[in-house]
């Protein structure tokens, strides 16, 4: 296992961050996890040890949220969201990690610019079924190459103002499938070794702290303050990002 003490002084807050993530509450803030771990260890690695504790926080949220899903949503992004973890297969050892983090900061940055500067009227539509399918793709994508897929799906679907919980739970479902599918992928790419897989084994027992803290908040935290945060970590994401692609 990884022996390094700087190492578990990332790797511990990266955990948590990612746990509240994945409940919902500041949700946002869950892509900044593998960057923070890889402040110490390389991004691949980072992503491999960081699989198998996603897997954890996917089960007991989806355990504990899987009746609040909201189906029409995923039988839309499920598909595309696989098909980016395609994607990322082939593309793993040939598009540089610091180019597909500079490009989804630099997405999320001007998605946000456009919220504030072009809020969208009352009587637009917000469903445009091919630009959630398009953006489900790249979310599955980023999310198989360095664990990044938030800021692309949120980007759909926090316009279309949900409930905290069924967003929560959608995102929920949606990740919990795209993360299983990234196992035998990794496999073959080399990422998943008996170092990784017993530092994660290591660090499992504070996957779920984070998700059960984060579903009781979100249960009670007002629609707009959750929002706010799931913006502010969006914000925080897409700078981290695009300083990671410019210094890469």
């Amino acid at each position: 296992m990884i022996s390094d003490p700087w190492f578990y002084a990332a790797a511990i807050p990266a955990v948590l961050l990612m746990g509240l993530a994945k409940s919902g509450f500041a949700a946002g803030f869950g892509s900044l996890a593998t960057p923070l771990m890889a402040l110490t260890i390389a991004v691949p690695q980072a992503a491999a040890v960081m699989l198998p504790l996603l897997l954890v926080m996917d089960a007991v949220g989806i355990q504990q949220l899987w009746k609040e899903r909201d189906p029409a949503l995923l039988r839309l992004l499920l598909p595309a969201g696989l098909i980016g973890t395609v994607v990322g297969t082939v593309l793993f050892g040939l598009m540089p990690k610091h180019v597909v983090a500079g490009v989804v900061g630099a997405l999320t940055l001007l998605f946000l610019a456009q919220r504030l500067l072009f809020p969208p009227r009352s009587d637009v539509p917000r469903h445009s079924k091919p630009l959630g399918f398009v953006l489900g793709i790249v979310s599955g994508f980023t999310s198989f190459v360095a664990h990044a897929g938030g800021p692309p799906i949120m980007a759909y679907i926090l316009p279309l103002r949900l409930d905290p919980i069924r967003f929560t739970a959608t995102m929920a479902v949606f990740f919990g499938a795209v993360n299983l599918s990234k196992w035998i992928p990794y496999a073959w790419l080399g990422l998943i070794d008996l170092r990784n897989m017993t530092t994660s084994l290591v660090l499992m027992p504070l996957a779920p702290l984070g998700v059960w803290g984060g579903v009781w908040l979100a249960r009670r935290i007002k629609p707009t303050w959750f929002f706010r945060l799931a913006y502010s970590g969006m914000f925080l994401t897409g700078v981290k990002l695009l300083w990671d692609g410019l210094h890469g």
